[in-house]
């Protein structure tokens, strides 16, 4: 698949019974879910062929398991491809298929990542919000005169960005932005957002006592938007995404446009980022070619 770009989910796209089917139908899969409660120390994979949703649902459990699920997905379709990219948690999985991190230290990294996003802001002190059908620049320019702290979280599309921050000036927001639809997202904490410094800080330390790699296929990260395979610059994408905004759509172009790229497979839980794609491709008029992998099952598609 050396024509191919790698897209790697992030939170939202988890689900109750995600890697189930992997767990029982390979090797692979048992040993790695296995080798996650271990290093978890708790029953993970219950959680995750079980549930309840609302546990799966908790930051700290849902890295690990997206982050689990697309690893295995990787590994049984046995190809590398030409780039990969991850959205937020997602860009874990990209380093970690690159082979610049093992598996060991990532679970147990995505795992902290998720408790100190949590910790940073008590729960019902910050909120995201979704705003679709204005453009980024639209959203800057209204929010300048928000008083409060509310940021750009994520920039998913050319009409889709999520903004984050404390629950009242997000609120606030959504009234000043006045977009053709807005909705609150059901999240526990103001992810993306400058609130999340402290948790930057926590992660800071542990990335740096983590051993990197350099990547054996190029990635496109969140903060810059910049190919990468340097173990230093990846490491610093991931320390410095916590608090900084998801620049989805920047990497979307950037595929389509400058790298050309024709061909994506999502490898992981849920369809979210093929339907960005999809949708960008369309404003664009760029035909592309998209398979999505998320069970045993899709592995023998073409």
């Amino acid at each position: 698949m050396n024509d191919t770009a790698f897209l790697f989910p992030g939170q939202g796209s988890q689900y109750v019974g995600m890697g189930k089917d992997l767990f029982e139908k390979s090797d692979l899969g048992r040993k790695t879910f296995k080798l996650a409660n271990e290093i978890l120390g708790y029953d993970f994979m219950k959680i995750c062929f079980e549930g309840p949703e609302e546990e799966l649902k908790l930051t700290h459990n849902t890295q690990p398991a997206l982050l689990t699920v697309s690893y295995i997905l990787f590994n049984l379709l046995g190809q590398e491809p030409a780039l990969g990219a991850g959205h937020s948690l997602g860009e874990y999985s990209a380093v970690l298929c690159a082979g610049g991190i093992d598996y060991e230290d990532a679970v147990m990294l995505v795992h902290k990542r998720g408790k100190y996003m949590q910790a940073a802001v008590p729960v019902g002190k910050g909120a995201m919000a979704a705003v679709i059908g204005l453009d980024i620049d639209q959203v800057r320019e209204k929010m300048k005169n928000i008083i409060g702290v509310v940021n750009i979280a994520n920039w998913n599309s050319s009409s889709q960005v999520v903004i984050s921050g404390e629950k009242g000036a997000v609120e606030n927001a959504v009234e000043v932005l006045d977009a053709p639809k807005s909705v609150m997202l059901p999240v526990s904490a103001p992810f993306h957002s400058e609130l999340m410094l402290p948790a930057e800080e926590k992660l800071s330390l542990d990335l740096d006592n983590v051993e990197f790699r350099d990547l054996t296929f190029p990635i496109i990260n969140n903060v810059d938007v910049e190919e990468i395979t340097d173990k230093d610059k990846v490491r610093d994408g991931l320390r410095r995404q916590v608090s900084r905004p998801v620049l989805w759509h920047s990497a979307v172009l950037k595929m389509l446009n400058e790298k050309g790229m024709e061909k994506y497979a999502e490898v992981g839980a849920g369809k979210v980022l093929g339907g960005l794609i999809r949708r960008t491709s369309r404003d664009i008029d760029k035909k592309i070619d998209l398979v999505n992998y998320q069970n045993y099952e899709d592995l023998n598609k073409d």
